[in-house]
């Protein structure tokens, strides 16, 4: 889950990393008890879960005379379709230069991945295609609590001294809470020192409970009801609603879709030995989707029983239609039941996705 960036920004001023001034608002006029401790230069930041706010219009300067009228204008706008809720009010911070830090997984490796430029800023992806030797690359073993000083002298370069224990300290960050990606673009130099202007934290998912997190709001509803029945499901925008039981078998249906000109609305793996009930909300669930108008149910039999696959299709009584393919245990129960119900079962994964495409345009 995507920290937004003032929780962000606790977590790295909690372990001692320097951020700017700056105070949480939900309405305009919250603004102005603050506007003091901000000074004269305020930077107002829309606080919604969507990368680029900057060039989408979600970062504004303003300073203490035009501050609150300014966070006025923010809480009026979409952000790429997300409605202004929260607002960061910050001190704007005299930078003299910017540098980017993050640090990640490296899965091939299976270690933290730590990348450290002296070109920070909005336009980091393109100096990392375009010169990817100005970003300095480490990893480092996962069972280290701290970095040793040779590899911090490697990162930073030629960059102040002041950056080295921001680098420690988010490497620290990063391994307590769980993290996928800690990330200050910009870490910038001011005549004050060297402060995080920005922040990016994403947590494992997986460790969301142990980080006392109780709600994950990178999941859409349907997500979360996936979720609470303990379905593997991901909503990918098409027309086509895919169920599948194994990883492998519902990403071959994925990619069928696809070879033969369709869209997959989603994936879920129904998982193994799954019974009519865990069936019938599944399908349900597909079907909820509202660009979804035709299912393809892909169930290979051994723990899951195809009798069992077909009453649950018939008890969700979804208007879509739904084409089925099952193959295994009691295979032939199955397909009577499912004929006897009028709904089309095919002997193969090709001719179920071939017609699901038919359908579906």
């Amino acid at each position: 889950m995507k920290l937004r960036e003032y929780e962000a920004k606790k977590v790295l001023k909690d372990a001692g990393i320097p951020v700017p001034a700056g105070f949480l608002i939900r309405a305009a006029d919250e603004l102005a008890p603050h506007l003091d401790a901000l000074g004269d230069a305020i930077v107002v930041k829309a606080q919604v879960d969507v990368g680029g706010r900057g060039k989408a219009g979600g970062i504004l300067m303003a300073d203490r005379t035009t501050a609150v009228a300014t966070a006025r204008d923010l809480f009026s706008r979409e952000i790429k379709g997300f409605p202004v809720k929260e607002v960061l009010a910050e001190q704007r911070l005299d930078i003299r230069k910017e540098y980017y830090l993050s640090i990640t997984v490296d899965r091939s490796a299976k270690q933290p991945l730590i990348l450290f430029s002296d070109a920070g800023g909005v336009e980091i992806e393109t100096t990392a295609q375009e010169n990817p030797g100005a970003i300095r690359r480490v990893r480092a073993l996962p069972l280290l609590r701290d970095l040793p000083p040779f590899m911090l002298r490697e990162l930073a370069g030629k960059a102040p001294k002041e950056v080295m224990p921001v680098i420690n300290k988010l490497y620290r960050v990063f391994a307590d809470r769980d993290a996928l990606l800690a990330e200050i673009n910009p870490l910038v130099v001011t005549p004050q020192g060297v402060f995080a202007a920005d922040a990016k934290i994403i947590v494992d998912d997986n460790a969301l409970a142990r980080q006392g997190i109780a709600v994950n709001r990178d999941l859409s509803e349907r997500e979360r009801e996936a979720e609470k029945h303990g379905f593997s499901y991901v909503e990918l925008g098409g027309t086509i609603g895919v169920i599948g039981n194994g990883a492998g078998l519902t990403m071959s249906t994925l990619d069928l879709i696809e070879y033969y000109g369709g869209k997959a609305a989603n994936f879920l793996d129904v998982g193994g030995g799954a019974e009519s009930e865990r069936v019938k909300n599944a399908v349900r669930l597909v079907a909820s989707v509202p660009s979804v108008n035709v299912i393809v149910v892909n169930l290979l039999g051994g723990i899951t029983k195809c009798d069992e696959v077909a009453k649950g299709i018939i008890a969700a009584g979804i208007s879509q239609k739904v084409i089925v393919r099952l193959a295994g245990t009691n295979e032939a129960e199955g397909r009577r039941l499912l004929s006897e119900n009028g709904y089309e079962m095919l002997d193969t994964m090709d001719l179920v996705v071939k017609k699901a495409v038919e359908v579906a345009a």
